[in-house]
């Protein structure tokens, strides 16, 4: 059989399925399809796939590029140390080092059931909003629990006692696709287990959220964000029962509301104010933007436990250590496709334009001319998502309010890379919480305004869904 007549075939059986009828229809790869990050798109297929710098960047830039990634790979110790740059975790904390998160600068995934070491997975923390809080509502997006904040950290420093312990246990269920083979999903329930301050506020909601993969963060952020409003459609005004919102979120640095971008709910509006708030959550470190440890009034070891601070006060991770963060962060290539133009994967392509799913997970965009970094500036990129929050229905929700995200929303997560996670991170663990052991059962928890794209997948025959499996990773 050709692979012409392979593709026919695909193609065929496509429009046998109903879904978005006047899908495209693809026959050959689109011109420069394959270098997703434009021309910062990096050409490794192995376990370094994440971490590399953008194409595009001078041996000179590379050079801020090495110092940022070592203080997000190595270690931060305890102060008071002798090493004055890089002190100051804690006193509560969920990790040393940023890279033991995004393992290779990829994706975290939750502990193992009946484990009590969440590493790559954080839980937040919120009770149901009050009038009370309404500072903390406007510049954290919740009201955090009183006692734990608004992040469970399930470690400390000497002396310091651990929040407590987190573990998750699932239970099994089964949806089986049109033809009958059956698909096993497994659905998660979050412990936290020896609690160190007494009990939780009997409303506590809690959230469990893996680390994201950091590849393409500069170009998320350097799209026009007129560009990411033209896709919202909060009241459905298309008739699609395709939404999208976005999260109009608190800015640190400009004391004003701004568009969020990042984060699973769309909570950050940049890629520093992210760094910094996840130094400060997840490492117990201050800086400009968080000035504070991450301590509440019912934790007095832990407010007057010892820090890395400066003798005039300066914070613990210093302005120019967190430019370097930022400045590496926001550089990270990504990686090409992989067989563009492969009859399976083309076919697959289809699919995913037919089930609709491109209706969330917008395939390109052009990042502005004002881009924060030159290279940045005028890239064709194609990170499949519209950054918008979505109704993602009751299986996935976590019913916990964020700014202007409520309990079933999740911003459209990039699906740029998502074939090399195996590679890089050395597992398979999908959604915010990593519930979906591999790419078919992340699509199979979709549900709200993405239960008719669902409903598509299920009707898909074994061939079909390996071509949809096929044109996913080759993303």
């Amino acid at each position: 059989m050709t692979a012409r007549f392979r593709l026919w075939l695909f193609l065929l059986m496509a429009s046998a399925i109903g879904g978005c009828d006047d899908a495209p229809r693809f026959t050959a790869a689109e011109p420069g399809e394959a270098q997703s990050g434009g021309a910062t798109t990096v050409h490794k297929k192995d376990r370094t796939a994440f971490s590399l710098p953008a194409a595009n960047l001078s041996p000179t830039r590379r050079l801020d590029f090495s110092v940022g990634n070592s203080f997000f790979r190595n270690p931060w110790v305890i102060a008071p140390s002798t090493t004055t740059a890089r002190d100051g975790l804690g006193p509560l904390f969920n990790t040393n080092a940023c890279q033991n998160c995004h393992i290779k600068d990829g994706r975290g995934h939750p502990p193992e059931p009946g484990a009590d070491n969440a590493v790559s997975m954080l839980v937040r923390l919120s009770i149901p909003d009050e009038p009370a809080f309404a500072e903390h509502i406007r510049h954290l997006g919740l009201t955090p629990e009183p006692v734990y904040g608004k992040q469970l950290q399930d470690m400390a420093i000497p002396g310091v006692t651990p929040e407590g312990k987190v573990r998750v246990e699932y239970d099994s269920m089964t949806v089986h696709f049109r033809d009958g083979t059956p698909a096993h999903l497994r659905r998660p329930t979050l412990q936290i287990t020896q609690l160190g301050y007494g009990p939780m506020h009997p409303q506590t909601r809690a959230s469990a959220r893996i680390a994201p993969p950091m590849i393409g963060l500069g170009l998320l952020e350097a799209i026009p964000e007129a560009a990411i409003l033209a896709n919202a459609d909060p009241d459905d005004s298309k008739g699609t029962g395709v939404t999208g919102t976005p999260n109009w979120v608190w800015d640190d640095a400009q004391q004003k509301t701004a568009l969020g971008r990042f984060g699973w709910k769309a909570s950050q509006p940049s890629i520093n104010q992210q760094n910094a708030h996840a130094l400060a959550g997840d490492m117990g470190l201050t800086s400009s933007l968080k000035p504070a440890d991450d301590c509440t009034p019912s934790q007095p070891a832990c407010l007057d436990a010892p820090n890395g601070q400066g003798p005039d006060g300066e914070p613990e991770v210093s302005d120019n250590i967190l430019r370097l963060i930022t400045f590496y962060t926001r550089n990270l290539g990504v990686p090409a496709r992989r067989d563009v133009a492969g009859a399976q994967v083309l076919a697959g392509k289809n699919l995913f334009f037919k089930a609709g799913c491109q209706q969330c997970h917008t395939p390109q965009f052009t990042t502005a001319a004002n881009a924060a970094e030159p290279e940045l500036a005028n890239q064709v990129i194609r990170p499949y998502t519209d950054l918008l929050l979505h109704d993602m229905g009751e299986g996935l929700a976590d019913n916990l309010t964020e700014f202007k995200a409520n309990g079933q929303q999740w911003r459209t997560p990039p699906l740029w890379g998502i074939g090399l996670t195996q590679v890089v991170s050395g597992h398979t663990q999908f959604l915010h919480d990593g519930r979906a052991r591999n790419l078919m059962e992340a699509v199979l928890w979709h549900g709200g305004e993405a239960l008719p794209a669902q409903r598509q997948v299920l009707a898909f025959d074994a061939q079909q869904r390996a071509a949809l499996l096929a044109f996913l990773n080759s993303l």
